[in-house]
């Protein structure tokens, strides 16, 4: 009985609560650097993924070793949370499917996801969910490998509201750099860093336009990362920008000290968590029919909120009351 009580299954109406995700997403290219990112991981616990990138990362020429690196590593004991990515080529570059078919051919089964880069039609992103389900079923892999896009041009910006509404995407991702550059100039420099990249008015577009995509198809809106690697702060500034003023919940990090300040920027604060605790049990108790919480109204539309608040802290190990852990996240191998 408690299970069908879950506010998953009570507040969506059938369709299922939006996707959240750990809200760091590291990209690391080197051998040593994953294994560093791991190391890492293993420490704080699985509140940031790490990105193994067979794009930027692999060598010209030396695709296939690097990965080949790549998947041995994610198949590895390094990696202890299964929360570890794979960024291929972009779709056209000849190595994408062999990065595919290594990767997924070594380690299929604790793959987290697929990073897909330089989209610009829908159809490509298809084109490699195909690819990824005909080399699981070669290799006997029978759960679903979610996607993450890339986009970083103004083609993949045009149809990003059907990309995102593809049910195997899971997170859409903006390539800032990339996407400034494609404008050949015509979009300054100092948009690719702050305070540029949130006030040029075609760069804080896009953002709003990735945002409202993933919220409107409850995908992962994922930011941009930030290329000051000298002050870790400067990631948190950005982060906290990013959530506050364009709705992410996840950014990238390309240097491990950034990895703090940005889960502890996109964590919500310890207050609202408390209170969306108080507020969820009630309902629960409530049989999720209203309540009054002090001199408030609470009902379902407002349970959505909290529910949406108590998932980001646990998405990123804040500490939750031992009765809504208990009520809520006990049972998460059921994929709630």
């Amino acid at each position: 009985m408690q299970s069908a009580l879950h506010p998953s299954e009570v507040l969506y109406a059938g369709v299922g609560a939006p996707d959240v995700l750990p809200a760091c997403d590291h990209y690391a290219g080197t051998e040593r650097r994953i294994e560093r990112a791991l190391e890492l991981q293993a420490e704080l616990g699985p509140v940031f993924d790490v990105t193994a990138d067979c794009e930027d990362g692999a060598p010209a020429g030396g695709e296939r070793t690097h990965a080949e690196m790549v998947g041995r590593l994610i198949a590895g004991a390094g990696n202890r949370h299964r929360r570890v990515g794979l960024r291929i080529h972009d779709p056209a570059h000849r190595s994408w499917h062999a990065d595919l078919e290594i990767v997924i051919g070594a380690a299929g089964d604790r793959l987290a996801f697929v990073t897909v880069p330089k989209v610009d039609r829908v159809e490509q992103v298809e084109q490699v969910i195909g690819a990824i389900d005909d080399l699981s079923s070669e290799h006997g892999i029978t759960r679903e490998i979610p996607v993450h896009v890339l986009i970083e041009t103004p083609g993949g910006l045009h149809h990003v509201d059907r990309i995102a509404a593809l049910e195997r995407v899971q997170c859409l991702s903006f390539g800032l750099m990339d996407y400034v550059s494609s404008f050949d100039g015509a979009i300054d420099a100092a948009a690719m860093a702050s305070p540029g990249q949130f006030e040029h008015p075609l760069v804080a577009r896009a953002k709003a336009e990735i945002s409202v995509a993933c919220h409107r198809h409850g995908k992962v809106p994922s930011h941009n990362v930030s290329t000051d690697v000298s002050d870790p702060a400067t990631a948190g500034h950005d982060a906290r920008r990013a959530a506050r003023e364009f709705g992410f919940t996840r950014m990238w990090s390309i240097h491990p000290i950034q990895i703090r300040p940005i889960v502890e920027a996109l964590s919500p604060d310890a207050a609202s968590v408390a209170t969306a605790a108080r507020i969820l049990l009630a309902a629960r108790d409530a049989r999720w029919g209203p309540i009054r919480d002090g001199d408030r109204l609470q009902d379902r539309a407002s349970y959505r909120y909290w529910w949406g608040v108590l998932r980001r802290a646990h998405a990123t190990g804040m500490p939750i009351a031992d009765a809504a852990r208990e009520a809520f996240f006990a049972d998460e191998a059921a994929g709630r």
